[in-house]
């Protein structure tokens, strides 16, 4: 090529480069622009239900049912006073008013619903997104002597049939009937008798908890919620009151609109739970992982009660297979299992027989035990709102109680190659991983920042990792790693080669590929775990991105070069933070920074 044509194809590069940083900044300020419009109409949504939402408005005793509610609340559910929300939401959707309910996990949401179903004439119908949620449910009401039903894909034709007869049954003494939203969706004999209830004046009100799940925008869409915009058609003056842990702008609003109760009460308690310590560890080897749990279950956690979540059924049977050849006293709960079996671990954990439930998400939302001690994440959460409904099982008696969550690299793309096609799936898995990588923040703040609270350190009383110990953090450049890292990837793509985290990791450790030819990169002198914490703050800083490829039997995430590669061309810095404490060396004494 000669020189001008050289001089000429530097320029062009020049200006590629220039383009791509405009894109960029244009598709940040497209980005924010979305964000804003949200806010204003969020705020101009605020302004219209300030006034039924006024918590002032609805705790007075003029209301004629004061004493039954007062009274219901001590003869019945043997509760002294209520918290922060609840007398507000039972007031409003007494009133028959639409009412969304914002509570953090283990704040008393489903009061809200069952205290005024046993007042009401007729039942309340909760559409739930758990058959555990329900089952659980269903236990604590017997207990109370209150007549409540659930009907489920593991019903008898019996106890459907009965349930049925109930339900337009004026004298049956229902008063709370328990569903999926896949039973409003697929079954037109359960929507026949809902509207004849309705018809006979026997449906006093609608619950739907783990309301975000109706939209896309929340952390657990279910396509079936958004069946549940039938309600106010088929049943107008029938109150519908919407309830969950956690709930962005966004989703509230879009939840309004499926659900058509635009205008409707909005009351949000604060996310605080100050009994709760949160803490996260660096996932170690299978044995040594073993040993850690097995140690906290004869010691830290002796004789407490607790819940051990992890990804997949099969690593749910095997911890659970393990940790009892240790000796510990565990039970496994996921979805394959059979319901009578399910009901047994599940009561077994209840009385105490079983310590721990080893679990996936299958088992947990809304279940009512208080004296949860502890929560172990043996592996990630899909996202911040997920961690933080799954902990909030713990400590729901206000005690003191634990939150643990272990972090490793390669549990990211067990959870990646399962979310990534969905709207929010990728963000909100990196919301987590950036959770986990900070080494110098309150997680309280953290977790604040997150759902738009805002805490202060202080308001944490010690009661996380960071705070409750003397962190030395440092500031560090790891630019050149990424360089590093960059030029390995470069080769790879010119043998058309695509590398997972695990082989960009051993190919930057220099155990290349034989078609591999790199001389001019030194393996780092530090730990893997260290590279492994570079490698994920790459990613979730959009220097490092996920390409997902499809087998006829799984899919794969390989690694390329992230949305802000062209950055590094402009000699910007990329930095993070690291913790003396939190990464020691293994098998040294001695602290080093990189």
């Amino acid at each position: 090529m000669e020189a001008k044509d050289e001089e000429k194809c530097k320029q062009i590069d020049i200006e590629l480069i220039e383009i791509d940083l405009e894109i960029a900044q244009l598709q940040k300020r497209k980005s924010d622009l979305i964000k804003h419009k949200e806010q204003l109409k969020y705020l101009s949504y605020q302004r219209q239900t300030d006034l039924i939402s006024d918590k002032k408005k609805w705790t007075h005793k003029d209301f004629p049912w004061y004493n039954i509610v007062q009274e219901t609340l001590k003869n019945k559910f043997k509760l002294e006073t209520f918290r922060p929300q609840q007398l507000a939401a039972i007031n409003i959707t007494l009133s028959k008013h639409d009412a969304l309910l914002i509570m953090p996990t283990g704040g008393g949401k489903s009061l809200c619903y069952q205290l005024p179903a046993i007042i009401d004439k007729g039942f309340t119908l909760v559409v739930s997104p758990m058959v555990s949620l329900m089952e659980d449910q269903i236990i604590q009401l017997n207990k109370f002597k209150i007549n409540a039903k659930m009907i489920s894909s593991y019903s008898t034709k019996e106890e459907t049939k009965l349930l049925y007869q109930m339900m337009i049954d004026g004298k049956s003494m229902l008063k709370l009937v328990y569903c999926t939203p896949e039973r409003i969706a697929k079954s037109k004999i359960f929507m026949t008798k809902l509207q004849k209830a309705y018809n006979l004046n026997l449906l006093s009100r609608i619950a739907i908890d783990e309301v975000h799940c109706c939209t896309t925008w929340g952390h657990d869409f279910r396509p079936d919620y958004t069946h549940l915009t039938i309600f106010k058609p088929m049943f107008p003056d029938i109150p519908v009151l919407g309830l969950t842990a956690t709930a962005s702008s966004k989703v509230i609003t879009d939840t309004q609109k499926l659900l058509q109760i635009q205008g409707c009460a909005l009351l949000k308690a604060t996310f605080n739970r100050p009994n709760l310590f949160y803490e996260v560890k660096w996932k170690p080897d299978n044995k040594e992982c073993l040993d850690e749990f097995e140690s906290l279950l004869k010691n830290k956690f002796k004789n407490q009660s607790g819940i051990i979540y992890t990804t997949s059924i099969k690593d749910c049977e095997n911890l659970k297979k393990e940790l009892r050849e240790r000796g510990c006293k565990v039970g496994a709960y996921h979805a394959q299992l059979e319901a009578p079996l399910r009901t047994k671990i599940h009561n077994k954990w209840l009385n105490g027989e079983y310590q721990a439930v080893v679990a996936t998400i299958a088992f947990g939302l809304g279940i009512d035990k208080p004296d949860v001690r502890f929560v172990i994440h043996h592996a990630l959460s899909k996202s911040i709102e997920n961690f933080y409904q799954e902990s909030g099982r713990a400590g729901r008696d206000g005690k003191k109680s634990t939150c643990l969550l272990y972090y490793k690299l390669s549990d990211v793309f067990k959870l990646s190659t399962m979310v990534f096609t969905t709207q929010t799936g990728l963000p909100n898995l990196y919301s987590i991983i950036k959770y986990c990588l900070n080494s110098k923040d309150c997680r309280r703040k953290l977790i604040a920042s997150h759902f738009d609270e805002s805490w202060e350190s202080i308001d944490c009383n010690k009661m996380c990792d960071h705070c409750s110990t003397e962190l030395t953090t440092k500031r560090i450049s790891i630019t050149e790693y990424c360089k590093d890292l960059y030029e390995i990837l470069n080769v790879t793509s010119n043998n058309d080669m695509k590398l997972t985290a695990q082989m960009l990791l051993d190919s930057w450790y220099g155990k290349y590929n034989k078609k591999m030819k790199i001389t001019n990169i030194k393996p780092p002198t530090f730990s893997r775990m260290r590279a492994e914490m570079i490698v994920g703050e790459l990613l979730v800083q959009n220097y490092l991105a996920e390409d997902f490829h499809f087998t006829p039997y799984s899919t794969i995430s390989y690694i390329k070069r992230g949305s802000n590669h062209s950055k590094l061309l402009q000699d910007h810095q990329i930095h993070m933070y690291i913790s003396k404490e939190k990464f020691i060396e293994p098998n040294s004494k001695k602290i080093k920074f990189l």
